[in-house]
């Protein structure tokens, strides 16, 4: 399926902005260590997941909002070292997992974080936004224009289904990409021809 080849994308280039992990990343309120950490969070979360499509035995994402907060927080106070080889292994690991899952078991109903029931193909696409996107957040200079063509269509595809907040906008495919996701973006209009007004990030 392409989201995983989306994953093995993303992966990469979140890998490569794993630098200066002292350095702010364009998340309010977040280090780069921050997302490092969420990244490599979100991997074994789900990895539940594919635990749960795998073996019946149901395991959610994260305990609790809390703990998920918490484990960040503790997460980003890992030496730059550590932060990279936790990136690596859990990335490693989430990959491995799903590599073991049948087509029967790939249709198994899991839960999101959110409380979304969903197949467990849906953890691909998942896995797919969150490298994609915090490679942009990282802010070692990716960009959204450095995201494959019809990942950013399907993610714009999936914003709009989940946000009821944003006009119909149009730019540059990467921009309005952006500007969806509550990302920093230019040359993004309104269809009457005024500037876009920012959104909260999302995701």
């Amino acid at each position: 399926m392409r989201a995983r080849e989306w994953v093995t994308e993303g992966t990469a280039l979140s890998r490569r902005a794993l630098v200066d992990l002292d350095g702010p990343s364009l998340l309010p309120g977040w280090t780069r260590r921050h997302v490092a950490a969420h990244l490599s969070l979100n991997a074994e979360a789900l990895g539940n997941l594919v635990h749960w499509a795998r073996t019946g035995d149901e395991r959610p994402m994260y305990s609790s909002p809390g703990q998920r907060n918490a484990d960040i927080e503790a997460g980003a106070l890992r030496p730059p070292d550590d932060l990279r080889a936790w990136f690596d292994e859990s990335a490693s690991k989430l990959s491995a997992a799903m590599d073991e899952l049948t087509a029967e078991q790939w249709q198994t109903p899991v839960r999101t974080a959110q409380g979304r029931q969903v197949p467990a193909t849906e953890i691909v696409w998942l896995r797919s936004r969150e490298v994609m996107i915090h490679a942009v957040d990282l802010g070692a200079g990716i960009t959204f224009a450095d995201l494959p063509t019809d990942f950013l269509e399907a993610l714009s595809r999936d914003i709009r289904t989940k946000r009821d907040d944003a006009p119909e906008v149009r730019g540059p495919l990467p921009d309005t990409t952006a500007y969806l996701a509550g990302r920093p973006y230019t040359g993004v209009h309104t269809l009457d021809g005024a500037p876009a007004q920012p959104l909260p990030p999302w995701l």
